[in-house]
């Protein structure tokens, strides 16, 4: 089994949102969730704690993910899974509470949160000898609506907070996401300075146009993009474009792919399209992309997204559970990759990128 790193899993979201109990396995949570009928992906999640040490993941990227959008005001009232809040001050006390999961896990032995480089250097060599070695965590941020002022980054950091995108769907108070352009708001610019100062990683995945190219002018440390596909291969503006793919290469970032699969493969149409016309191959076809741009194999990894408010009924038909992953590698190895590309593309980029950008102390 080849070892994973993960750069992107919503997990404090799936527990607290969803009410997971993500110690189980996933037949149990599965089947505690048969009877509900809030959301289609109930009873069909891929992602537990215990299917990811199936899956021979070692180290994954644990986000915080809330949102502040004053202007959402659904018809039907709020619902517990929903992301978005009244204002960035309820977003910052929820996230705080998705921040208190991850410190529970680490305190119970269920997880470890890695601070440092030292730490994910100890936990990977840890892990080689012991198979049960818990899961190591690095705690991140998908859109910086939770941190308050961009003074307040620094609390965040202080917390174990090493990576951030700016923003997620639609405009943010740092930047505008996913659906939307436009440029860093003058708070993210101020947000960037802190991040350039306590040396914080920025994911620039969701990072909408021409705001994505600004970020890369204005900030000067590392970037990666936790979990994107490529716009020439799948239509639309939550993939990215070439000349995007290249400016993140020439930063020596590392992109991630993810397993939603209207994400995956042009024209799906969310509740109407079936699994059964996407398969993991269309995953091999996004990072054979990205290679051959880069002319290597040293930018491409996995950042799965594979409890991100959907299940098997959006994921392709040959992935049932996160173990699936490790198909990619049959995948990817009988189109030529070797050994030592599969085990960068699995884990070694990451590592290496994280490795040399975290705090050595």
């Amino acid at each position: 089994m080849r070892p994973i790193f993960d750069a992107h899993l919503d997990l404090a979201w799936n527990a607290l949102h969803w009410n997971r109990d993500l110690t189980q396995s996933l037949a149990d949570m599965r089947g505690h969730e048969a009877h509900m009928t809030d959301h289609v992906a109930r009873g069909r999640g891929t992602v537990t704690l215990p299917e990811m040490k199936k899956a021979g993941i070692h180290v994954c990227l644990g986000t915080v993910l809330v949102r502040s959008k004053p202007e959402v005001n659904p018809a039907a009232g709020f619902s517990r899974i929903d992301l978005d809040f009244q204002n960035q001050t309820i977003a910052h006390a929820i996230g705080m509470g998705q921040l208190a999961y991850y410190q529970m896990l680490n305190e119970l032995g269920t997880i470890k949160l890695l601070r440092t480089a030292d730490d994910l250097q100890q936990h990977l060599s840890a892990g080689k000898e012991n198979s049960a070695e818990p899961l190591g965590v690095i705690l991140a941020m998908e859109g910086a609506d939770p941190i308050h002022t961009p003074q307040q980054a620094e609390l965040w950091w202080n917390h174990g907070l090493r990576c951030v995108s700016l923003s997620h769907y639609a405009q943010g108070p740092y930047a505008p996401g996913t659906g939307i352009q436009g440029p860093v708001t003058p708070a993210g610019r101020e947000l960037l300075q802190e991040f350039a100062r306590l040396g914080m990683i920025v994911d620039l995945t969701h990072c909408a146009e021409p705001a994505f190219f600004e970020v890369l002018d204005l900030f000067p440390g590392p970037v990666l993009a936790s979990h994107n596909m490529c716009r020439e291969l799948v239509p639309g503006d939550r993939q990215f474009s070439d000349d995007q793919i290249r400016a993140l290469i020439e930063r020596g970032a590392v992109i991630g792919m993810a397993f939603d699969a209207w994400m995956l493969t042009p024209g799906w149409v969310r509740g109407e399209s079936s699994p059964s016309c996407v398969s993991l191959s269309a995953a091999a076809d996004h990072v054979d992309h990205i290679c051959q741009l880069a002319g290597n194999v040293r930018h491409v990894g996995i950042g799965s997204d594979l409890d991100g408010g959907f299940g098997t009924e959006q994921t392709p038909h040959d992935l049932n559970s996160i173990a699936d992953l490790q198909t990619l590698s049959t995948i990817l190895a009988d189109r030529g990759y070797s050994d030592t590309d599969l085990n960068a593309i699995f884990q070694g980029n990451f590592v290496r990128l994280f490795l040399e950008n975290l705090p050595s102390i």
